[in-house]
């Protein structure tokens, strides 16, 4: 929905189990009709649209896009943003390190990433662009250290994308619809953080696809540039930019600077919790943490200590082994809680980080996409559980709330 100023907030349906459009559909219908009735009546609600690769698949079959179309223009409903990280199973099942998989040294996560543009390109409104959230290209602790194995999975993820860039701009000339491809930073991937994005953005992804465009378009290097710029952003994800001890100004700084742009908003908090020296404390921080142990998901923690290093774990159990290490002064741990809750039991949120991050916006516009993303409601502790529903409306509404941009 359009929340002033040309900003359009959603939710991203990947909260929703479904891996081929029939269940796609169907939780479409179930959730987003009455919180579009409920939070935006009488105004257009907008989707953030998570497709599986097999439902990509589908929508392409038989007629099911131009009745999808015809479904939204009938309800008042636009997409405008998609999340094309998750390329399969995402719920109900063992995700872990597997939801990089395929990554992008793979042709199936181009040729999946490719579909859903042109989706995207048939279904958002004329006038705006359209943002597609992807994986930071593959998961650290597959390459082992390995300096040549590392290269190899840059040049051919930056090959992948060079293809997608080329495809992209094809795609703008036949539509007219600017579709932008949003990495997203997050830990233990290949890239984490926003030092480790600005350099792959021009150490490789800016020369190897400027001569990639001017051998296949005959594109001068200012014309590749400005084309690389606008097929490919960052997917600022409040909660991974939190569990780096990243300040949003900071990254919206040094984005300007290498004038790259910012895809869109992913508005998510992680747990944080700060520790004194008290041993007993630290016991009762651990038994608070026990209920977010669960197998569907990594909880990567990062550690902040004394003196101002950071220790990173691969998950939470290994994390909570040393818990009683009185060189750390905080953890943050990567697991998207509701945003609407700052403090449960001993815990905290990042909440702050978001309240943060959206007081920045209306005076510094990087993006106009703001997605809410709160993907983990299937396994949060009960007590942090309500009806789905009305759960997703209550992190829009404290959306809502906060933006400083009335309406």
């Amino acid at each position: 929905m359009n929340i002033g100023q040309g900003y359009h907030l959603t939710y991203c349906t990947n909260i929703h189990p479904g891996e081929t459009w029939a269940e796609v559909f169907e939780s479409l219908q179930t959730y987003v009709l009455p919180i579009k009735a409920h939070l935006s009546p009488d105004k257009p609600f907008g989707i953030g649209l998570r497709l599986s690769d097999q439902a990509s698949k589908d929508l392409l079959t038989q007629n099911y896009l131009a009745e999808f179309k015809t479904w939204l223009r009938q309800n008042g409903l636009y997409i405008f943003t998609m999340n094309g990280f998750p390329f399969g199973g995402f719920h109900g099942q063992v995700v872990k390190d597997a939801v990089h998989h395929p990554d992008w040294t793979t042709v199936a996560r181009f040729e999946y990433t490719q579909r859903l543009s042109r989706i995207l390109a048939e279904l958002v409104p004329e006038g705006l662009d359209g943002g597609i959230s992807t994986s930071p290209l593959s998961y650290k602790p597959w390459l082992g250290n390995d300096p040549a194995h590392t290269r190899e999975v840059f040049e051919q993820a930056t090959m992948h994308l060079a293809m997608l860039v080329e495809s992209l701009y094809q795609l703008k000339l036949e539509t007219g619809k600017i579709i932008h491809i949003d990495i997203e930073p997050e830990p233990d991937g290949l890239l984490e953080n926003s030092a480790e994005f600005l350099n792959y953005y021009k150490n490789w992804l800016l020369p190897v696809t400027t001569n990639y465009l001017g051998i296949q378009l005959g594109l001068s290097a200012d014309q590749a540039e400005q084309i690389i710029k606008t097929h490919i952003q960052l997917c600022y994800d409040v909660c991974h930019f939190a569990l780096a001890y990243e300040e949003p100004q900071t990254v919206f700084q040094k984005l300007a600077e290498a004038d790259i742009r910012v895809g869109k908003v992913q508005i998510s908090a992680a747990i944080k919790v700060q520790f004194t020296s008290n041993s007993e404390e630290r016991e009762e921080i651990k038994q608070a943490f026990q209920p977010f142990v669960e197998s569907t998901y990594l909880h990567q923690v990062l550690v902040k200590n004394a003196d101002g290093s950071i220790v990173q774990y691969p998950d939470l159990p290994p994390a909570l082994e040393h818990i009683q290490d009185t060189d750390a002064t905080e953890w943050r741990t990567h697991f998207h809680v509701p945003i609407f809750v700052n403090r449960f039991n001993r815990l905290q949120s990042t909440q702050d980080e978001i309240i943060k991050t959206l007081q920045l916006l209306p005076d510094n516009p990087v993006t106009k996409h703001l997605e809410v993303e709160t993907y983990t409601w299937g396994v949060l502790p009960p007590e942090l559980k309500q009806e789905l529903g009305a759960s997703i409306e209550r992190e829009l509404a404290w959306v809502l709330a906060q933006w400083p941009a009335k309406i």
